[in-house]
């Protein structure tokens, strides 16, 4: 009888070809949203503020973006307006991160936004945000 020595996350083939890209002022959690979705398989790539990530956008587009809503140069609402203004990154996905309540979600979806995920963070709810997506 054989006896299965890998750990889950060994298990993952390969790394996938779809690349994230994490916006959050506060370096634990682009270091935890990281940490999370390599373990999924995914390309990361973090930005600890909007312009940052306006930056790295342009320069090679994501095939999604977690985007906390409050970062102190520009809000997650201001950089989702300036990439739905973009003609190369217009239909990026955009999910929000953030901690409020509905009305963050609400005014989120006004600017763009594709999705909205609450702190602290439901890892099945994040890990199955991306899935939607990041296809």
């Amino acid at each position: 009888m054989h006896l299965m020595t890998k750990l889950p996350f060994q298990e993952r083939s390969e790394t996938k070809f779809e690349y994230i890209l994490v916006v959050d002022d506060m370096a634990d959690n682009c270091f935890l949203l990281k940490t999370i979705l390599e373990a999924e398989g995914y390309t990361v790539e973090v930005a600890n503020n909007g312009k940052a990530a306006l930056a790295k956008a342009e320069a090679l587009p994501p095939t999604l973006m977690l985007l906390d809503v409050m970062m102190p140069d520009m809000n997650g609402y201001e950089v989702t307006q300036r990439i739905r203004q973009s003609i190369q990154l217009a239909n990026l996905p955009i999910v929000l991160i953030t901690a409020h309540d509905q009305e963050s979600a609400m005014r989120g979806k006004a600017a763009g936004a594709t999705g909205f995920i609450r702190k602290p963070f439901d890892f099945d709810e994040l890990i199955r945000q991306v899935r939607i997506h990041a296809t």
